[in-house]
């Protein structure tokens, strides 16, 4: 075979294989639910049910904030969100005294969220994967989205 003939042959065989390759790309993931605006109620951290009551929440209110009740005390902070990927800023929050596994989970639940690092919603669920627990913290929505 003449070089030419090879070379046109070596050229289509690269441009074929790169287009079919480009084809078998996974599609991006669409975007997750937006945030700003909800409310979500604690389920469970790591696997483990959270207490009922004093039951810890999450709102975003707006963007950039998060705010919510950690099972004894308030908090509010930054938050910044970016596709799926959620990052807390320092959360600041009372300093009331609890009773009970209340304190033991507002410290779990506080720790979580400043390891956060991606989150989906999934209809009325809401987890957050934190880095170092092996399961999500899980969340219900308490209020539709404003």
């Amino acid at each position: 075979m003449p070089l030419r003939t090879t070379r046109f042959f070596s050229i289509a065989t690269l441009a074929i294989a790169g287009t079919l390759g480009a084809c078998a790309a996974p599609a991006p993931s669409p975007a997750p639910e937006p945030l700003w605006g909800s409310e979500w109620r604690l389920q469970s951290i790591a696997g483990q049910a959270a207490l009922p009551q004093p039951a810890a929440t999450l709102v975003f209110p707006q963007p950039g904030q998060a705010v919510g009740h950690g099972s004894c005390n308030r908090f509010s902070g930054a938050v910044e969100i970016d596709r799926d990927r959620l990052t807390f800023g320092p959360l600041m929050s009372t300093k009331m005294a609890c009773l009970g596994g209340a304190s033991e989970q507002e410290s779990r639940y506080l720790g979580a969220l400043q390891k956060a690092q991606r989150y989906e919603v999934q209809g009325d669920t809401l987890l957050i994967h934190a880095q170092g627990m092996d399961q999500p913290l899980r969340f219900v929505r308490t209020a539709p989205r404003k």
